[in-house]
């Protein structure tokens, strides 16, 4: 089969093709089977306490309370069970979304393809910072510079040529070829498709493509060893407990003192373990990935949800962040007055098939001034500088209407070193630099050389003597929600770095126009390379503006931050960049305009190139952090009263036919706890101050001091209401009610529970009011009191060992719930009225 360089292959050639040669992919992804996953859920310790305790149950025979006990446990697990598949689903969405893509022609149209999808006889283009994905002929090509270390050792980058214009070579690794694995570092080409797959240069090393065991982060390390403590309090608790329940009932005979003894200790074990910990943690932030996925933020790693919230620094690009990266000629000076020549030379220095925003809007403006693209690039190209990031400048030589010409243009401050000038004209230059400068305009200097012949051509850019022809202002204006956006960040504590590699008058005046602080402090790439790592590290603290610096130099600014102290989230698209990006504690790719590698060296992909995008994801990383903290400090506070009431009743003397939570109502509560914590408090939206709050300190902990205290006092309450109530209905015989009142107490407290500590500012009605429109919420507040109801007015009350209660009695338990919790509301405002008297 063979390929239409022109038209590409038909979609039903692709289709064929594919299934001929399969995916574009080393190894078939591996995938943990549904059953081992559920295995794995069903072994976490407070699921083997259940179990163990339903078989306790029938030991005691007691089948009936052992069979219930048994689906409540299959009812807890299969909630566990689906939100583990939902989170699945949801993280293989965003792989799906950040799998990568590569441009063909197919159907004699261009299409953005999944790499996977590449088949042999594709025509793929590729550009500057792309990772190949195949193995294939370069039959098209411009400026194309790879870099083939990853295969070859050799660091140098390849400079390479089209399949016709190839020399015979024996050499292994051809110049006309392209390989999988390797990094496009300049130019642009199209490629046919030869090789995918295993079958590549890439597959044939064997690279093992099983990703690298994920170590887990200060947050799970955190949770998880709050869970150890728990569990370990837990065990002692539960061996004290079942030892003093041994002698409370010296009547049973020893076989049952002993399983009673063991149930106690189970139930107590079982209240005080918060499984819901690591549930919480994948929960929030798979789902908060996927809601920033929906704000056009692609988030690669999930721990960088956590550290958004405590982003202090943000380090971002002008051009395409800040500025809507639509370059036009808004000005042109000519030193001659020539504006023809200038044009013209202007658009000879251009690449034939520009790729760069400025070179397009270059081009733009030559065919709008009558020189078209057939008058520019009709003649013979004899050679071409390419532009590097060292000299900040490039240029072709031409065979043009009967002459030799050396077009050449780059940033005003190189140009100027290889332009013949006398120092008044060199002033005078340089004045119109700065003026065209403070307007905002990104200047590029234009000069040409016409030599006699081609043995008077100079062999590099460096060694032209150029006749300066003028200069050209290009305008990117600033997007424009970006003013509202730096002053939203300023206000939450994150400090906006501008670094781009544009003249710093320019980059000022930009800064100033958008409202960033500092704006008047600028360090250069050639004075950052004077500069020791320690002198860097102090200049940071004042500076905002990095100009003429070169991705090398991003590296070293963010260290800088780093050393200070600082959090730092870092933007990106090159090649160079990934590096930066990398050592960032945020590394934020360009989706549009960014490379594949610094993609994946990124966390977090911008889809849109938005600087708004950036300022809501940091909005979003504060919520998802508030909230994890909600939904722990909640988890405690729930524990408190299910642990202490399994620990008091046996420590009062209370028979174990009298406890007032019995292993199956510790389940009941579960069945509840459970939802709540996992998907009520992450729906939770974002407070209204979240913005006005400094970035929060990335190494305090998930529950600080006060966080801990505020929810041991109130799961004290609650237990105090909740157990005090069932111990005075069991003063008058009736366990079942006595019972009842304190469970439905504890569950009713839980729904108020969740609400009034949904803000710790906002009053409770105030977040009842934001929420009053969420389906969600709705089902699981009147799914909990439906429950109720089954389990109390149904013949299910018989089974779980509970008692119907009067209308009387159910609001009387509806009104000690709400007053157990509502108390909180005075703190609150008691707060609320301090801080008004300070402002």
């Amino acid at each position: 089969m063979t390929t239409n360089k022109k038209m590409g292959l038909t979609t039903q050639d692709a289709q064929a093709l594919q299934e001929q040669y399969g995916k574009n992919e080393l190894t078939a992804g591996k995938k943990q089977s549904f059953f081992i996953k559920t295995l794995h859920i069903i072994a976490e310790p407070m699921f083997l306490l259940l179990i163990v305790a339903a078989i306790i149950y029938f030991v005691l025979g007691e089948p009936r309370d052992g069979a219930v006990m048994l689906i409540f446990v299959i009812g807890i697990i299969s909630i566990d069970v689906i939100q583990e598949w939902k989170t699945d689903k949801t993280l293989n969405a965003l792989k799906e979304l950040s799998a990568p893509h590569v441009t063909v022609i197919r159907d004699g149209e261009e299409l953005m393809i999944a790499s996977v999808d590449l088949v042999p006889g594709d025509t793929m283009i590729i550009a500057e910072g792309v990772k190949i994905p195949a193995d294939g002929e370069i039959i098209k090509a411009n400026d194309l510079c790879v870099d083939e270390s990853s295969l070859t050792g050799e660091a140098e980058g390849v400079w390479k040529v089209t399949v016709d214009n190839a020399e015979e070579s024996d050499d292994y690794w051809r110049r006309d070829y392209c390989y999988a694995g390797t990094l496009v570092t300049q130019g642009n080409a199209h490629v046919l498709v030869d090789k995918i797959g295993a079958l590549t240069e890439y597959g044939k090393i064997g690279t093992s493509v099983a990703s690298a065991e994920e170590k887990p982060t200060p947050l799970q390390k955190q949770t998880g060893s709050l869970v150890k403590l728990c569990a370990g309090i837990a065990a002692v608790l539960c061996a004290l407990v079942g030892v003093i329940t041994y002698f409370n009932i010296p009547e049973h005979v020893f076989k049952d003192r002993i399983i009673e003894s063991i149930l106690s200790g189970i139930t107590l074990a079982m209240a005080m373990i918060p499984e819901e910990f690591p549930v919480i943690l994948t929960v929030f932030l798979s789902m908060g990935a996927w809601r920033l996925a929906k704000k056009n933020s692609l988030v690669r790693k999930l721990p960088s949800v956590e550290t958004l919230g405590a982003v202090s620094v943000l380090c971002v690009d002008k051009t395409g962040t800040i500025t809507m990266n639509q370059m036009t000629v808004t000005d042109i000076w000519a030193r001659n007055s020539d504006e023809d020549e200038l044009c013209e030379m202007m658009g000879l220095g251009c690449e034939t098939e520009a790729y760069d925003p400025m070179e397009k809007a270059m081009v733009r403006y030559c065919e709008k001034c009558g020189f078209s693209k057939e008058h520019l690039f009709g003649g013979e190209l004899i050679t071409e500088y390419a532009f590097t990031n060292e000299l900040k400048m490039m240029g072709h030589v031409w065979h043009h209407d009967g002459e030799i010409i050396v077009a050449a243009k780059g940033s005003p401050e190189r140009m100027l070193t290889i332009c013949i000038l006398t120092d008044q004209e060199r002033l005078e230059v340089n004045d119109k630099i700065a003026e065209m400068s403070k307007k905002g305009l990104r200047v590029i200097a234009v000069g040409v050389m016409k030599p006699q012949t081609e043995a008077e051509i100079p062999k590099t850019i460096t060694q032209a003597k150029l006749r300066l022809l003028g200069l050209i202002g290009l305008a990117d204006p600033p997007r424009e929600a970006v003013k509202e956006d730096i002053k939203n960040c300023t206000r939450a504590g994150v400090r906006v770095v501008m670094i781009t590699g544009d003249n710093g008058i320019t980059a000022s005046s930009i800064a100033k126009q958008i409202g960033i602080p500092n704006c008047d402090h600028i360090i250069t790439g050639d004075e950052l390379n004077l500069m020791s790592d320690e002198v860097l590290q102090e200049k940071v603290k004042n500076v905002s503006i990095f100009s003429r610096v070169v991705p090398e130099h991003k590296m070293r600014i963010v260290k800088a931050f780093k050393a200070n102290g600082e959090v730092v989230a870092m933007t990106g698209d090159g090649v160079n960049d990934a590096p930066a990006l990398k050592t960032a504690d945020i590394g934020i790719a360009m989706g549009k305009r960014g490379s594949e590698v610094s993609r994946e060296a990124a966390d977090l992909i911008l889809m849109d190139d938005n600087f708004s995008t950036i300022v809501s994801t940091i909005e979003d990383g504060r919520r998802i952090y508030d909230n994890i903290r909600k939904a722990v400090g909640y988890v405690f506070t729930i524990h408190i009263p299910i642990a202490f009431s399994c620990l008091f009743a046996p420590l009062l003397g209370v028979s174990t036919t009298n406890l007032f939570l019995l292993p199956l109502h510790v389940v009941i509560l579960e069945l509840i706890i459970d939802p709540t914590c996992s998907i009520v408090l992450e729906r939770q939206p974002a407070e209204h101050d979240i913005m006005d709050r400094k970035p929060r300190n990335p190494n305090e902990s998930i529950i600080p001091g006060k966080t801990l205290a505020k929810s041991v006092i109130q799961g004290l309450v609650i237990f105090g209401t909740s157990f005090g109530t069932y111990f005075m209905f069991l003063g008058q015989g009736n366990t079942p009610l006595a019972r009842t009142m304190g469970l439905v107490i504890i569950m009713l407290a839980n729904l108020v529970l969740v609400q009034v500590n949904s803000s710790n500012q906002d009053f409770v009605f105030q977040s009842m009011k934001r929420l009053i429109k969420d389906k969600v919420m709705w089902a699981i507040n009147i799914g909990t009191i439906g429950g109720i109801l089954v389990i109390l007015y149904t013949p299910l009350s018989a089974f779980l060992k509970l008692y119907p209660l009067t209308i009387e009695q159910f609001f009387m338990a509806a009104g000690i719930a709400i007053l157990s919790v509502i108390w909180y509301e005075a703190v609150k405002l008691v707060c609320w009225l301090r801080k008004k008297r300070n402002n």
